[in-house]
């Protein structure tokens, strides 16, 4: 059997293949085709022996960008009366707080596509006002005649009592409507990130299923999943329905994949650092993969489980230039894969992060995607000169105009993924020195020494599948499925009682693991509750153990330095995850001999350092061997991704060809 794992970025698809027969793992690498995505995928598998069975694990961009390029389908929001600017209102706060003509709130529903219904239910689930269900007709009419193709539906309270929202919900469907129902999707509290999470599933999921289709149809009878934003698989059935639930798949893959080869070369405590063409993606995992369930893409709330990921627009594919006030800027603007950097030679003209790595001879032109891909030094150097000139920009002693260019870019790239690094790490109070960095992704090896001298992180692991790690996270990913049930107790609740609520939740994730195939025996279930002080706005996630409040006060004393152990709380969620245990691919390991590292060395060539051009050693990746050590500064060629060390650094390879380096702060 084959198990593939694919993820789109922004420059390349990602295709990672484990074949259970002889445990081999191979990787590749494909342009990424933003216009019509499934080609790229479809071209990766092309390329791929047959097999009679497949397991395909993906991980997709689609949901994300046609939220964030606002080219979902069209749709309507149905609500209760009186409650149509929901999302204008949203929770009126402003993000620039001193801007005096501030932006107005855009949303993915106009005001004249958002109807009332007259219905009206009461916090603890009491029915105020009866559903006039005839209303609904009129409004089905209307949406027919203007062909909107889905539906949100979310009541106010529906999550206390959902039945108003059922028989509305089936009118619509049996109109042929996509819909999405709030009670089905997020049934908890907070109308607003309830509301909001609900119109984006309805946004984006008509395009994401008929992207799924596309490719499911040329796969064929391959089992076919999706990876979540929690960093679990979903079936290719409920993904369809459920696209918000795979809003930053990728991402996610790569935070599992990064704990996975961390995990296995012995370390717990991680900052994961994926670094590709487009963004770059930064996590902290203590042991466990934090999941939140207060996250926002493109401005708008979604308040599904998330893994913790921090994004700044800066990779190797960040454009640089000059700004209004006559400064360098390197990003959030992209090259992405289509023009490209203008080393590809693709028609790009506007100099980037990976023009100007080439230009610091940081990327070798003869040594990209395993030579196959060869890039022009002349183009780029012509576009940093033409910034350079832009800029004003005076040569440097030692370097010229081109080369303090290059340099200047690097470094304002760095320094952008540092301070993000530093929001999951520093500011919420976790010292980076206790931690390894994790770098991965097809431009992370360039700046990751850098990066982790900056942060006095001592210890740098690179895999040797670090360029596809997101893809190899999927084919670690177990299936997983989350549920939760707002309960708002703010009596004093018995353990007991809590285990009672949440046992139907538990019965249904059970059940829906085991229709995805998966044994009893293979299913862990994780209880958690949402629990605050009575008069707080905000809760804190803590295990349902049976000493669950004095974990709750723990958690908040080490959170903001406080607890209040007499006062009362309120338990204002329960949430379950299932959790279907699935068999990591499994990575070979390797036996160090006193290898020679004669057949290692590439070439020596200069490179740019910190202010002076030095002749240094370059190594092929594919060729270091266990118990091989290396000194900066060098560089390390691998198929599809670079390594740069610094001149204090020092790596080695270890038993999984992981390359662990010591770095020189």
């Amino acid at each position: 059997m084959q198990r593939i794992g694919i993820d789109i970025g922004g420059t390349f698809t990602d295709v990672v293949v484990y074949d259970e027969t002889d445990a081999s793992l191979r990787s590749f690498k494909v342009l990424s085709t933003p216009s019509h995505p499934e080609k790229a995928v479809l071209k990766g598998l092309t390329l791929l022996s047959d097999s009679e069975e497949r397991i395909v694990v993906h991980g997709s961009t689609v949901a994300t960008n046609a939220l964030l390029e606002r080219k979902g389908s069209s749709m309507a929001l149905i609500t209760t009366k009186g409650f149509r600017d929901l999302l204008v209102i949203g929770r009126q706060t402003r993000e620039h707080l001193y801007d005096l003509l501030p932006e107005p709130c855009i949303t993915l529903v106009p005001s004249d596509r958002c109807f009332e219904i007259t219905e009206r239910v009461d916090y603890q689930g009491i029915v105020v006002t009866p559903l006039q269900l005839t209303e609904v007709e009129s409004i089905i009419e209307v949406l027919q005649h203007d062909q909107i193709e889905s539906v949100a539906v979310s009541f106010l309270f529906s999550f206390a009592y959902p039945d108003h929202e059922r028989i509305v919900t089936a009118r619509f469907r049996e109109a042929g409507f996509f819909v999405t129902a709030s009670h089905e999707l997020v049934p908890e509290f907070r109308e607003y990130e309830r509301t909001s999470t609900t119109v984006i599933n309805a946004y984006v999921s008509p395009v994401l299923d008929r992207y799924l289709a596309k490719v499911q149809k040329a796969m064929g009878q391959s089992e076919f999943h999706i990876l979540q934003s929690n960093g679990g698989r979903l079936s290719v059935e409920q993904a369809r329905g459920q696209g918000v639930r795979s809003i930053v798949s990728g991402p996610a893959g790569g935070v599992v994949g990064a704990r996975y080869v961390g995990t296995l070369a012995g370390y717990e405590n991680l900052i994961t650092f994926d670094m590709g063409g487009t963004s770059t993606d930064v996590s902290l995992v203590r042991g466990h993969i934090p999941v939140t369930n207060e996250a926002a893409v493109g401005g708008f709330p979604v308040r599904i489980p998330i893994i913790d990921i921090h994004t700044v627009g800066s990779g190797g594919g960040s454009i640089a230039y000059r700004d209004a006030g006559g400064g360098l800027r390197v990003g959030p603007q992209s090259a992405g894969a289509d023009p490209g950097p203008v080393c590809y030679g693709l028609g790009g003209i506007q100099p980037t992060v990976s023009d100007a790595n080439l230009i610091l001879g940081r990327l070798p032109h003869d040594g990209f995607l395993g030579g196959t891909m060869r890039l022009d030094h002349c183009q780029s150097a012509e576009a940093l000169e033409r910034l350079a000139k832009d800029l004003f920009l005076r040569p440097q002693s030692g370097l010229s105009q081109v080369q303090a260019m290059a340099l200047g870019i690097v470094q304002v790239a760095n320094a952008h993924m540092e301070r993000a690094i530093r929001v999951i790490s520093v500011e919420r109070g976790y010292d980076t020195r206790d931690c390894t960095l994790v770098s991965f992704g097809g431009a992370g090896g360039l700046h990751a020494c850098d990066l982790a001298r900056q942060l006095g992180i001592s210890r740098v692991l690179i895999s040797p599948k670090a360029s596809t790690l997101s893809a190899l996270g999927m084919l670690a990913a177990d299936v997983q499925m989350d549920y939760v049930q707002t309960l708002m107790r703010s009596r004093d609740v018995s353990y007991e009682e809590l285990q009672r609520e949440t046992q139907p939740l538990v019965v249904q994730g059970v059940r829906d693991l085991n229709a995805q195939g998966l044994k009893s025996d293979d299913i862990e279930v994780h209880c958690e509750l949402d629990m605050r002080y009575a008069g707080q706005s905000f809760e804190i996630k803590v295990p349902l153990t049976f000493d669950f409040r004095a974990a709750f006060d723990r958690l908040h004393e080490r959170r903001y330095g406080f607890s209040h152990q007499e006062a009362q709380v309120e338990v204002v969620n329960v949430r379950v995850r299932a959790v279907g245990m699935v068999m990591p691919p499994t990575l070979p390991r390797y036996q160090a001999d006193l290898p020679d590292m004669t057949r290692a060395f590439w070439c020596e060539r200069p490179i740019v350092l910190h202010g002076i051009v030095q002749n240094v050693p370059h190594y092929r990746g594919s060729s270091l061997e266990t118990g091989h050590h290396l000194e900066g500064p060098s560089i390390i060629v691998q198929d599809d991704t670079t390594i740069y060390l610094g001149e204090t650094d020092s790596a080695s390879v270890d038993q999984y060809h992981n390359l662990v380096i010591e770095v020189g702060l």
